[in-house]
């Protein structure tokens, strides 16, 4: 509906400036005689400005009812309607008698209310010619504007759903992420219970706070820094329950980028990414490190493979990458270096 109405607009808009320009464009020769006397006199005798500006005026309400009559019959400013050939010779009999009509009353006022007029025998001769101009003009532009309006329809539409689908790709990707941590946390549990009861009863009490995190923030796309490490660290608080000394986090984050977005739970899956792929043990314990470098987010690890690799669906950096794309066609950056393994965020500046 909105869009209907922004289109209305813009007919009524381009209409008027066609009318204005055209309505000095089409008096151009008697406008120019007002500066040369003796063509002045030849031409057009015992012209006055005023005269040439009354003309001028009438010319330009004739212009703008011709393109109201349009409007109102053939819809020109309606995108959703379809203009045919028949359409397009009807409007342009319909322009030309009406505007034929608009010139013999603006004659019979003149004379009726002695209304200011040029009274020259070449500008009576010119009327005729002058409403086939406006004719052609007026129908043609209806239609260049209509084709405008239509295209620019069909432009909002496509990114509409545009936006439609990448809202539902990034909904598909986000609701992928949900279902993997329920049941590595699960997992996680299931050894707790087995291993340490009390402890499991903590992790569970634990796990419902950051089970709620995610269910609540289930329509958000993006959060803050600051809320995204607020829900990290209680995802590190149920991992270091399982791990205990053998897992280790050094974090180190600028308050001044605090304000600054990533995709929920980022951080979250970055950390589990390394709890999975890395042996974590007394012989060798494992320090995750996050930090920001500018507008930057860095979790890194060192490379502590496993000797039976962790299988799995494949979705956590692949998930986060698409994310970022969809959200902000920005790309993360990964490296695999000097035995230190380490995946770099962008943080997106909000738009004040």
């Amino acid at each position: 509906m909105k869009a209907l109405v922004l289109f209305k607009d813009r007919y009524t808009l381009s209409t008027l400036i066609i009318s204005a320009v055209v309505s000095v464009l089409i008096h151009f020769p008697e406008v120019l005689s007002l500066s040369d006397s003796f063509e002045q006199h030849a031409l057009f005798p015992d012209m006055k400005p005023s005269d040439v500006i009354n003309e001028i005026l009438f010319t330009f309400v004739s212009l703008l009812l011709l393109f109201w009559i349009n409007r109102r019959i053939f819809r020109f400013n309606t995108p959703l309607v379809r203009v045919t050939t028949t359409k397009m010779v009807l409007s342009f009999l319909l322009t030309w008698a009406a505007s034929s009509l608009f010139g013999q009353l603006f004659v019979w006022l003149h004379h009726q209310f002695d209304i200011p007029a040029i009274d020259a025998m070449v500008h009576h001769y010119l009327h005729p010619l002058r409403d086939f101009i406006m004719s052609c003009i007026v129908t043609g532009s209806s239609y260049i504007i209509h084709l405008i309006i239509k295209q620019q329809r069909i432009i909002v539409e496509n990114e509409e759903l545009r936006m439609e689908s990448l809202r539902h790709q990034y909904e598909s990707l986000k609701n992928q992420l949900n279902p993997h941590m329920l049941f590595n946390s699960l997992n996680t549990l299931q050894s707790l219970i087995r291993e340490s009861p009390p402890k499991a009863l903590d992790y569970t009490q634990e796990l419902s706070h950051v089970l709620r995190y995610t269910l609540q923030g289930n329509d958000v796309q993006s959060v803050t820094l600051a809320e995204e490490m607020q829900f990290a660290e209680a995802y590190i608080f149920l991992m270091k329950m399982r791990y205990e000394e053998n897992l280790a986090f050094r974090i180190d984050i600028d308050a001044s980028m605090s304000k600054l977005l990533l995709p929920s739970m980022s951080v979250q899956l970055l950390i589990e990414n390394a709890i999975k792929h890395n042996e974590i043990s007394n012989r060798n314990p494992l320090t995750i490190s996050i930090r920001t470098e500018g507008e930057t987010l860095v979790v890194c690890n060192p490379i502590q493979a496993k000797r039976t690799p962790a299988a799995g669906p494949g979705i956590g950096l692949d998930n986060l990458a698409k994310r970022y794309r969809l959200l902000w066609q920005r790309e993360i950056h990964i490296s695999n270096e000097d035995g230190r393994f380490c995946v770099r965020l962008p943080l997106y500046r909000p738009i004040p």
